[in-house]
């Protein structure tokens, strides 16, 4: 019967989180989703420019590809959070 008991995750401590005394313990995850697919775009916009070569293209696509990645694998890890 005791593997079926239903664990209780620990009480946060306010003196190692004080965020928590006030009610308010989290992340922005929503948040930083927006953030970075903005960001990724902004990123390809700013390929438009007054580049003599293409150095800044290759790093500006680069960056925005390892954003769109690491998105890509977020999106992946949530649907498959429930299978665990």
């Amino acid at each position: 019967m005791a593997g079926k008991a239903v664990e209780k995750r620990p009480e946060v401590d306010p003196r190692d989180e004080p965020s928590a005394d006030w009610g308010w313990h989290g992340s922005f995850p929503r948040g930083t989703r927006i953030a970075g697919w903005v960001s990724a775009v902004i990123l390809l916009v700013m390929i438009k420019g007054n580049h003599e070569n293409n150095t800044e293209n290759v790093w500006l696509v680069g960056l925005a590809a390892f954003l769109v990645l690491l998105l890509v694998l977020d999106i992946r890890k949530r649907r498959t959070a429930w299978r665990k």
